[in-house]
């Protein structure tokens, strides 16, 4: 649920960051890359420390297109592990995949996964629900990016995958979250209808969810070789 969780503030740091520079020359992306960490903290709740680095995208026809972004972004990794070896490392500083968020890690510090941040929704493309915040003005109603909907893919090493809603009106108690693995592990019987969920949706969502997975593997494949399983 930490993922779920952070996925969501790293979504809304997004919006904020398009918001801002929407119509400018420098416009962001609909959509931002996480790569999660995670580092022993016995004084935390759960143990651990989860960490967060991001990368962002000027507005782009290349950066527009999620599917293609991801496989370029696997791309790169590819040719800095073939350069570098094992002295690569997505952080930096040479052949650096992020520019946001935690980019200094603590010794110790694991690879456990990677998610998208995604700006369109079921409400329309980002460029088109950004618009109606401007239109809202010129009319006099009050809006706010805060009230627009964002989204989240995410994929962890152990072979969870998440798809996180992040929906402003949403019913209490809806997170928003669907996962292929159960969310309570507590449930001894649990029909999840997500079982599958990489295999879900429409062409687009599925497209994403191989980049994604194919990114995920080149990344752990690299970082984890070595560690203890």
């Amino acid at each position: 649920m930490q993922i779920a969780y952070r996925c969501k503030r790293a979504n809304i740091s997004h919006l904020i960051a398009a918001d801002q520079a929407f119509g400018r020359r420098d416009a962001v992306s609909p959509h931002a890359v996480m790569l999660f960490f995670t580092c022993d903290a016995p004084a935390e709740p759960h143990g651990y420390k989860l960490y967060t680095a991001t990368r962002t995208w000027p507005q782009s026809p290349d950066s527009d297109d999620l599917p293609r972004l991801l496989g370029d972004l696997t791309d790169v990794a590819a040719d800095n592990i073939a350069a570098l070896g094992r002295a690569w490392s997505p952080l930096g500083p040479r052949g650096s995949m992020v520019n946001g968020g935690d980019m200094t890690l603590p010794a110790g510090a694991t690879y456990v996964g990677v998610g998208v941040s995604i700006l369109d929704s079921d409400r329309g493309r980002w460029y088109e629900v950004a618009a109606t915040l401007r239109e809202a003005a010129v009319d006099g109603r009050y809006m706010s990016a805060f009230h627009l909907k964002g989204q989240c893919y995410a994929v962890m090493v152990d072979g969870t995958a998440l798809h996180i809603d992040r929906d402003p009106d949403a019913r209490l108690g809806d997170t928003g979250i669907r996962c292929n693995k159960p969310l309570d592990p507590e449930r001894i019987t649990y029909h999840n209808p997500y079982a599958n969920l990489t295999e879900q949706g429409d062409d687009e969502t599925r497209a994403v969810w191989r980049r994604l997975i194919a990114l995920n593997t080149i990344l752990a494949t690299h970082l984890l070789a070595g560690r203890p399983a």
